[in-house]
């Protein structure tokens, strides 16, 4: 049973995850962090708010109750948990693991299958609400595992999420994510249309935003991703090869499902420069000429 002021692992120091540690940090929370590539600005933002970042992940787990890991795909999560030289050799047992990685409700049973192996629990743990969300601690986790593990991570996920989900067993957070990541892709497609179809038609795409973001077609893109698109500001909150990634896991967790809106989103989403936001898929619809 992890104590929830004992000392916490975090490992995966990006966007999402250096401000994570930190509000883990800034909390009271005792947290050690590591990054596979040293210097990176979200490293510099927790050990600012008091996490100590080391240089291992040997260091990062040794007497840490609870382990956290926010990385970018499957194989990451593999490399940092289970080959030779991650978690798996060094955690102590019975630690809890959390992934806020979205890897899709495949790789995260098989991952907690040869976590169990090694005497640790598991829990897969997505989140959703970007970069603004990890700042905030007002993140979505939607978790899958074992409920008493999920009851007993909420004290230190409050720290980082206003919204936590326990969504059943093994998997069930990783399904949940990527029906989140069909939504997230599909409607921002639709905002992009919406907003060439207001200018060809001489309408004001600015003022579409702000009125249609409070009618029936409003969304969290529309009135969040709308507005950076007609700025121009792509900078990204969540990059377009996450999104790019996300879409695969779907379609590789669902060979047999018809998903043509995803398909068309997938498409989009793969002729945008893959190191801008997602708002970028707007360019796609746009002559290159204009871009």
């Amino acid at each position: 049973m992890a104590d929830a002021s004992g000392p916490v692992a975090f490992l995966g120091l990006g966007v999402m995850g250096g401000s994570m540690a930190a509000n883990l940090a800034r909390a009271g929370v005792t947290v050690r962090a590591w990054n596979r590539t040293p210097g990176r600005p979200g490293a510099a933002t927790a050990e600012a708010a008091g996490a100590a970042v080391v240089d291992t992940i040997e260091e990062a787990v040794a007497d840490a109750a609870v382990v956290m890991v926010c990385v970018s795909d499957v194989p990451d999560v593999r490399e940092v948990l289970v080959d030779e030289a991650g978690v798996v050799a060094h955690a102590a047992s019975g630690a809890l693991v959390v992934d806020f990685s979205t890897i899709g409700p495949a790789a995260a049973r098989e991952i907690q299958s040869e976590l169990a192996a090694a005497g640790l629990r598991f829990l897969d743990a997505p989140v959703t609400g970007g970069d603004v969300g990890a700042r905030d601690g007002t993140l979505t986790i939607m978790a899958g595992g074992d409920e008493a593990d999920f009851e007993e991570a909420r004290p230190y996920l409050a720290h980082v999420g206003s919204n936590l989900f326990w969504c059943g067993p093994t998997g069930q957070g990783q399904a949940t994510k990527l029906a989140n990541q069909v939504l997230a892709a599909v409607n921002l497609i639709g905002v992009s249309e919406a907003l060439v179809l207001a200018e060809s038609l001489g309408a004001d795409p600015a003022q579409v935003v702000e009125i249609c973001s409070t009618g029936a077609g409003g969304s969290w893109a529309l009135a969040n991703l709308g507005p950076r698109i007609l700025a121009r500001d792509f900078e990204p909150g969540f990059m377009t090869r996450h999104m790019s990634k996300d879409l695969r896991l779907v379609a590789e967790n669902s060979p047999d499902v018809a998903l043509p809106g995803v398909d068309l989103a997938a498409s989009k989403f793969d002729q945008t420069d893959p190191e801008v936001g997602t708002q970028a898929v707007a360019l796609t619809y746009v002559a290159p000429s204009e871009r």
